[in-house]
């Protein structure tokens, strides 16, 4: 009994260390999302719409069944919520050759867009491509191509809560919710000199590294501390059966 009390209270300490980094998490990534905000609000700039220095694409087709083991990158619409944070450089998808020259083209340096989704948060979610070669995407995503800006400024605005406040008059649906390209190319996006462009992302990639990255900050801290406790509860709890040498 007395070493089951032990273990308990190991493996306790473990959980509440755990939870008290989750809810510093939970705190940091609220504290980023303000620091984000107002570093937008106070820009003094024209604030302008979309449309009006960049080109939309909508994309079309690309079903999960067209993915291969190789061929032309990928990114499907439902990946940029589920997959993807702000920018990538990476694709976790590949469709055949033949099929991605009928699929929307993403030069580097391109924003895609999740025009589709079931919730309100999810529609118009971004993720600009920083990768070093063309690759696609297909139907419910939109491209939004402003080869003069800055492609993660675009796609960090887009995280705000003034833009999600602007999304909302433009969405439409109930079980899917959508935001047609012509009207998101309606929305005002603040747009500063690309030096200031750049000043921003390079703020925003600071503390984004610190709430969302896997290799650094308090996401690292946290999966290391699960990995700590799954590796001493099996060890502790894994017990010699009578009869097997100890």
């Amino acid at each position: 009994m007395e070493i089951q009390e032990a273990i308990v209270e190991i493996l306790d300490k473990f959980t509440n260390l755990e939870a008290e980094l989750e809810a510093e998490l939970e705190a940091r990534t609220l504290q980023y999302e303000y620091y984000r905000d107002s570093l937008f609000e106070a820009l003094d700039c024209p604030r302008v719409p979309l449309g009006s220095f960049a080109r939309l694409v909508r994309g079309s087709g690309m079903p999960k069944t067209d993915f291969s083991e190789s061929g032309v990158g990928a990114i499907h619409y439902g990946q940029i919520y589920t997959k993807f944070g702000t920018a990538t450089a990476e694709v976790i998808a590949h469709v055949p050759e033949e099929k991605a020259k009928k699929l929307a083209v993403v030069n580097p340096g391109d924003v895609i867009v999740a025009n589709t989704s079931e919730n309100l948060e999810d529609v118009c979610k971004a993720v600009a491509w920083v990768g070093e070669s063309d690759i696609v995407t297909g139907g419910h995503a939109t491209v939004i191509k402003a080869p003069e800006q800055n492609a993660k400024f675009i796609s960090y605005y887009m995280a705000t809560g003034q833009f999600n406040k602007d999304k909302r008059r433009h969405a439409f649906g109930t079980k899917v919710i959508d935001v047609a390209p012509k009207n998101l190319a309606k929305i005002e996006f603040p747009l500063p000199p690309l030096e200031e462009q750049q000043r921003i992302v390079d703020i925003l990639d600071r503390f984004d590294a610190l709430t969302t990255s896997l290799s650094e900050g308090l996401p690292a801290e946290l999966a290391a501390r699960r990995s700590q406790y799954e590796y001493y509860r099996d060890q502790l709890l894994t017990f010699p059966r009578k009869g097997e040498n100890q």
